[in-house]
């Protein structure tokens, strides 16, 4: 099943229990009480971030004074669809997974979010109640950005508006693409695009894909056994290797070509 896409995604230690009174609703992912986060300066955080980069010194200073950082754990549920939009978030740090259930409880992933995107943004801006689930895909690090706090910066700061517009008009021109590939692209050619787009850094300069092949299948709209059989023929053909947790991508040309409705070479 291919739905559209509806997603929402510091200076020296910050201490990840110091969250804001008034908190939202939303689950803080597994905030760590007493535990510090290391990161070597917030400025820089949003400097490096691929959000965030190059917006105006002002603009950056009052999001720094108006951040903070979660910590979420594997599987821990960031927020939940029809929750209030209370926080706009950018992930620092691991994936996170935007998806929807059925009423008979079939898991739909539409959006995997990696480091230097962000989510959460439409029920942020428009005052409206979440339109899908995150869930931490990994052990994550969140930045977060709430919404009482955030509109006043993006209202003053028309380079942020500017991005946020960006973000939405990318997250439309996904669900159009999503569309077109339900109808025009087979079955490994929507799986070659899938892992290419929640591709990861990994270990020693490798590319993995941390979603499971449940989780791909949800993806993609098609049976956990049709995945895991042509991952094999894949591994087979040196394109994939299977590994406990991830997939890693050793042909990402191969792959590629499959997303283009191609064949792969060799």
């Amino acid at each position: 099943m291919v739905s559209s896409v509806t997603t929402e995604g510091l200076d020296g230690l910050m201490n990840s229990g110091a969250s804001r009174g008034g908190a939202s609703d939303e689950a803080r992912g597994e905030q760590v009480r007493g535990e510090q986060i290391r990161y070597v300066d917030r400025r820089e955080i949003f400097a490096q971030h691929a959000f965030f980069r190059g917006l105006a010194s002002a603009a950056i200073d009052e999001l720094v004074a108006r951040s903070r950082i979660e910590r979420c754990r594997r599987g821990k549920t960031i927020f939940r669809r029809a929750s209030p939009g209370t926080a706009m978030m950018a992930v620092l740090r691991g994936s996170v997974k935007i998806c929807t259930v059925s009423r008979g409880g079939k898991e739909a992933v539409l959006n995997v979010i990696a480091p230097g995107q962000v989510f959460g943004e439409i029920a942020v801006l428009d005052g409206g109640p979440r339109t899908a689930d995150a869930v931490a895909l990994v052990d994550s690090d969140i930045l977060v950005l709430d919404r009482r706090d955030f509109v006043p910066v993006v209202r003053a700061h028309p380079d942020l508006a500017q991005r946020l517009l960006e973000v939405l008009c990318g997250r439309l021109r996904k669900t159009s693409e999503q569309l077109e590939d339900a109808f025009f692209l087979d079955m490994p050619g929507r799986l070659a695009k899938a892992l290419l787009s929640a591709q990861v850094p990994g270990a020693g300069g490798t590319v993995n894909v941390q979603l499971t092949q449940r989780e791909l299948g949800e993806m993609i709209g098609t049976a956990r056994e049709s995945v895991n059989k042509l991952l094999h023929t894949w591994q087979r053909n040196g394109i994939v290797a299977l590994r406990r947790g991830a997939i890693a991508i050793k042909r990402p040309a191969a792959l590629k070509a499959l997303a283009e409705g191609e064949e792969a070479l060799g």
